[in-house]
């Protein structure tokens, strides 16, 4: 069975940091387009981070550049979103999705369609 099991959330305070983790379960994430999204309440989901299959480049929303960063660990199977610089506007319930990266046809890894998705861990940034 195809599974991405997220780790990492938590309650922190405005400046702190957090470690996102996305394992695979079933599969081999290096194999995969993977990308961080987010939804916050009242808001619909938004990108957060992914990886373009096309170059291997990373994007990043506009909100966090500077401060978020994902990256791969292979030999763990997993990717990581450090989130760093956290403020209020940050809460939300974060997602890691999955597409083998066959799929991910589109330009943009925030466009591909993900078919497999993380049970989503909350984040609250609160003082």
């Amino acid at each position: 069975q195809v599974q991405l099991v997220e780790s990492g959330g938590g309650l922190v305070q405005p400046g702190e940091s957090l470690r996102l983790a996305c394992a695979g379960s079933g599969f081999r994430l290096a194999y995969y387009a993977i990308g961080w999204f987010r939804q916050a309440p009242g808001k619909e989901r938004e990108g957060v981070s992914c990886f373009n299959v096309r170059d291997g480049s990373t994007d990043y929303a506009d909100s966090v550049k500077g401060r978020f960063a994902i990256s791969r660990d292979n030999a763990t199977n997993t990717v990581l979103l450090q989130m760093n610089r956290l403020n209020a506007e940050d809460t939300a319930v974060y997602y890691c999705a999955a597409l083998p990266a066959a799929w991910a046809l589109q330009e943009s890894c925030v466009s591909y369609e993900y078919d497999t998705w993380g049970q989503g861990p909350q984040v609250t940034v609160s003082s």
